[in-house]
C-alpha cells in the first residue's frame, strides 16, 4: 500500500511481472484487500499464483521508520518483511516509506554475520560501463566502518551480478586527490587503504562516475541519496529539454524522426524504470527498495531484480566476503612471554 501511486502501480506491475516471468511460483500481495481485488479485476487477472495478505494499516510519509514498525505491525510493508522472516516469500518489494522498509528488514530478518548496517545498492549508468552506487539512502549518518562495510558488500554484488572480476572501488568525495573531503572521508580514505584483499582506487568526484567511473562507488546514505535523486532528475530534464528544442521547428522534427533509435536508447539506458528496485545489502534476507514515484513497468523490473538477486546468491557472496575481511583484519591474540 505503500508508494506514491499505491496500490495502482503496484498491482499493474505485479501482473506485468507474473505475465512475464514463470519462474515466480508465488507472489504475496499484502495491503487492503477490496482495493486489491478491484485493481486485479481491473486487468482482468486471476492468476493462481497470487495469494492477497489483508493488513489495515498505512504506513504515512510523516511517520519515522521506527515509529511505523512499532507502532503499526499490520501495516502492508510489516507483513511482507514478516513473509520473509517466517520462510512463506523470499523477497519483499517495496515502493513504499523507505525508511519504513530498511527499518523493518533490520528489526525482523537482522543483519548477515558481520554485518553492521545495511546499505542500499543502486546499479547506475555511464558512458562505459554500468556500476554500482552504495549506500543510495539506508543509512545517511554513517561511520568510516560502515563505508569500509559498504565497500566489501558493493564488491561482492559487483562481482556476482555484474560479473566483475576484482571489482575496483572508488570513495565519494569533492577532488580525487588524497587529502580532499570531509572528515568521514578522509578517515574511510585511510580505512580503505589499508583493507587487505580491495582494488581501492581511491577518491572519485563528479567528473569520474559518469566518464570513468570505478565498479563501485562508496559513500554514506546522504550523499548516495542526493547523487542518487539528482542524477535521475537531471537525466529526465535533458530528455525534456532535448524534446523541447527538437519538436521547436519543422527541420529539427526531421532530424529527431531519423535519430529516435538512438534517442530510445539512450533513454533506455538512463531510464530509473529499467532497474525499478535497489537491493538492501546486509539484511538476512531480500528486500528490494522501489522508488515512491515508481511505474508499473518499474514495479514490474524490481520484482525481475528480486528473483536476480536470489538467483544470484547474494548474501551468501557477501557472507562469505565480510567473513574473509574479518580473518585478513583480525588482530593475533596476545601472546604471553616464555618464563
Amino acid at each position: 500500500m505503500g508508494g506514491d501511486h499505491a496500490p495502482e502501480n503496484i498491482i499493474h506491475g505485479a501482473v506485468l511481472a507474473l505475465g512475464e516471468y514463470p519462474h515466480i511460483t508465488k507472489m504475496f500481495l499484502t495491503g487492503d484487500t477490496p482495493r486489491i481485488e478491484a485493481e486485479l479485476k481491473k486487468h482482468g487477472c486471476n492468476d493462481g499464483r497470487i495469494e492477497i495478505i489483508h493488513t489495515t494499516q498505512v504506513v504515512e510519509m510523516a511517520d519515522s521508520g521506527l515509529d511505523a514498525v512499532r507502532r503499526k505491525k499490520d501495516s502492508s510493508i510489516s507483513r511482507a518483511v514478516d513473509l520473509v522472516k517466517d520462510g512463506k516469500a523470499q523477497a519483499v518489494v517495496s515502493a513504499g516509506h523507505t525508511g519504513a522498509a530498511v527499518t523493518a528488514s533490520l528489526i525482523k530478518l537482522r543483519t548477515l554475520p558481520g554485518v553492521e548496517r545495511p546499505a542500499i545498492a543502486s546499479i547506475m549508468p555511464s558512458l562505459g560501463k554500468h556500476w554500482v552506487l552504495i549506500d543510495a539512502g539506508a543509512n545517511p549518518d554513517a561511520e568510516p566502518s560502515h563505508l569500509v562495510q559498504n565497500a566489501i558488500m558493493g564488491a561482492a554484488y559487483a562481482e556476482c551480478v555484474l560479473g566483475r572480476k576484482n571489482p575496483e572501488i572508488g570513495l565519494m568525495s569533492n577532488g580525487s586527490e588524497p587529502d580532499k573531503g570531509n572528515a568521514l572521508t578522509k578517515e574511510t580514505r585511510a580505512l580503505l587503504s589499508a583493507t587487505p584483499g580491495l582494488n581501492f582506487r581511491g577518491n572519485v568526484e563528479g567528473h569520474d562516475i559518469y566518464h570513468n567511473p570505478p565498479d563501485v562507488v562508496v559513500c554514506d546514505g546522504f550523499v548516495g541519496n542526493v547523487l542518487l535523486k539528482t542524477s535521475e532528475s537531471l537525466a529526465h530534464a535533458i530528455f525534456a529539454m532535448m524534446k523541447r528544442e527538437l519538436m521547436s521547428e519543422f527541420r529539427t522534427k526531421i532530424g529527431a524522426a531519423l535519430a529516435k533509435p538512438a534517442f530510445k536508447r539512450v533513454h533506455k539506458a538512463t531510464n530509473a524504470d529499467e532497474s525499478g528496485g535497489m537491493p538492501l545489502l546486509g539484511v538476512n534476507g531480500v528486500t528490494i527498495i522501489a522508488h515512491g514515484g515508481a511505474s508499473a513497468y518499474a514495479m514490474k523490473n524490481a520484482l525481475r531484480i528480486a528473483c536476480e538477486t536470489i538467483q544470484h546468491a547474494v548474501n551468501p557472496h557477501i557472507i562469505e566476503a565480510v567473513k574473509r575481511h574479518h580473518d585478513t583484519t583480525a588482530k593475533p591474540a596476545n601472546s604471553h612471554p616464555s618464563s
